[in-house]
């Protein structure tokens, strides 16, 4: 073989590129070629592959911290294979070879009487239409992958130069996406099941997300859960968000990421809401975040997040006849569709948040009934793009202050998503709790079984929220979706 230079890869696959397709067809588009590929695959195999009559073996050497691979190549020989190469075929899929009988195998002989009685392997034909590029100091394609059926785009970058390939993803905006071998990807679709995670950036906490997507359209979830970092903690006061919630929140993200990828997830996704909608120094915040997680940040609108919480609602609860009013707290805002059936007639976000308030008022301990008064009335003001309404047929709420107040209803020692989607509080249930966290302070809420102990601060504020919207909206009841902002996400960024 010619002197192997090592180079670096990063390549993804997913529906579509949009953006970074765009990109790259602006360049000018190289060569075009297509090919019949079979891959052999393993659990924990190398690249291994017959192209163009050849048995084609790269080796994965190194992954660097940002997750670049870099793959070398060991094998290219033709048929028929010799005994020995044939050997370190099935060394390099890490499984045990067969008896050889043969002092070499046709490809036919290979497959028929080594890899096909082996239940450890798996042949896949691929056909690809690849189409490169020059980035920069890096060589780039897409292409268009059909295995089994079914079709993936990809898009793929290398150089010798490491940094460079980290710019170019960059550049394309590839970086929410997870470096994923063509090995790893051949099997997720034969298999026709993906996974994806989504982080939704709050004002009060981090939510996280990883769902897998089956060939039936079903999504199921491998990870959900949530970490309570106060990224707007006196954001209300001084405008901008502070160094040490920035920190905890990057820390959280990062672990999260970390996740992501032990989980093998095909690409993550984040936003950020009402905090940073908020926050002066927003793009500082947003850097610091992307520097040391690698993660980037979309600051969406309150109208988004309202359009992803019916979403999320719909899919999560059914279709509710009538009228449907969706509405979803957080710490620095919240959130309000209304709509029939699939259609949303409006939406709208007001600043009305657990965080915010409970800053404002001085919540976050025992309070007299008097200035709990005051608090209504002021979230009551802040909420008057309610008043005059027709009640809704339904109304459901989503977010973190009504799923611990279900917690706690339910008395959940451990908090069971499935037991809360669905379930239902009324307004009975919703007083007694905001007398049972406006006669103690934090310490002792945080002992109420059912209650997130970071939110202990927080909730007698958010049970206000509530309350007033119920109000507001004529209900006695409403209906909780476990289900928000981060479940819309996923269906509308890796539902197709």
């Amino acid at each position: 073989m010619a002197v192997i230079v090592p180079r670096w890869e990063w390549r993804v696959f997913g529906p579509g590129f949009g953006a970074a397709e765009e990109a790259l067809a602006g360049l000018g588009p190289g060569p075009v070629q297509e090919s019949e590929e079979l891959y052999l695959l393993s659990p924990a195999g190398a690249n291994v592959k017959v192209r163009d009559g050849l048995m084609d073996i790269k080796l994965l050497q190194e992954v660097d911290g940002d997750g670049l691979e870099r793959w070398e190549p060991v094998l290219k020989a033709g048929f028929p294979l010799p005994a020995a190469e044939v050997a370190r075929v099935f060394q390099a899929l890490e499984v045990a070879a067969p008896a050889l009988g043969r002092d070499a195998y046709s490809l036919e002989q290979l497959l028929a009487e080594l890899v096909e009685p082996s239940d450890a392997v798996r042949v896949v034909r691929v056909h690809k239409r690849r189409v490169r590029y020059r980035l920069g100091a890096c060589m780039a394609e897409t292409a268009q992958v059909e295995a089994d059926g079914r079709t993936q785009p990809t898009v793929a970058v290398e150089s010798e130069d490491p940094a460079a390939v980290l710019a170019a993803v960059r550049r394309l905006g590839l970086d929410g996406h997870v470096n994923t071998s063509y090995p790893r990807a051949l099997a997720a679709l034969a298999a026709g099941s993906w996974r994806h995670a989504v982080i939704d950036v709050g004002t009060n906490s981090v939510k996280f997300h990883i769902g897998e997507r089956h060939p039936d359209g079903r999504w199921q979830a491998v990870v959900d859960r949530a970490e309570v970092t106060r990224l707007g903690e006196d954001l209300e006061h001084a405008g901008v968000i502070s160094a040490e919630p920035l920190a905890r929140t990057v820390a959280a993200i990062a672990a999260m990421v970390e996740e992501a990828r032990g989980h093998r997830v095909r690409a993550t996704t984040a936003v950020g809401t009402a905090g940073l909608r908020m926050a002066g120094n927003r793009d500082q915040v947003i850097a610091a975040i992307r520097d040391h997680t690698g993660v980037r940040v979309e600051v969406i609108s309150g109208e988004e997040e309202g359009r992803l919480a019916y979403l999320a609602v719909r899919a999560g609860l059914g279709a509710p006849e009538g009228s449907l009013v969706v509405f979803d707290t957080g710490g620095g805002s919240s959130q309000f569709t209304f709509g029939r059936g699939p259609e949303v007639d409006e939406r709208f976000s007001l600043p009305v948040g657990a965080v915010r308030h409970t800053e404002r008022f001085g919540l976050a301990g025992v309070v007299d009934p008097s200035a709990l008064d005051d608090a209504l009335a002021a979230i009551a003001a802040d909420l008057a793009p309610l008043d005059g309404r027709r009640p809704p047929d339904a109304l459901v709420a989503m977010g973190g202050a009504v799923t611990n107040m279900t917690a706690v209803k339910l008395g959940l020692a451990a908090y069971d998503p499935e037991l809360v989607q669905g379930a239902v509080l009324d307004r009975v249930e919703v007083d007694r709790q905001i007398e049972l966290y406006r006669s103690r302070d934090a310490e002792a809420r945080r002992v109420i079984v059912g209650l997130q102990p970071k939110r202990a601060e927080v909730i007698l504020a958010g049970a206000c929220i509530v309350r007033t919207v119920m109000d507001k909206l004529g209900q006695q009841r409403l209906t909780v979706s476990d289900r928000g902002l981060r479940h819309g996400l996923l269906i509308d960024r890796f539902g197709a």
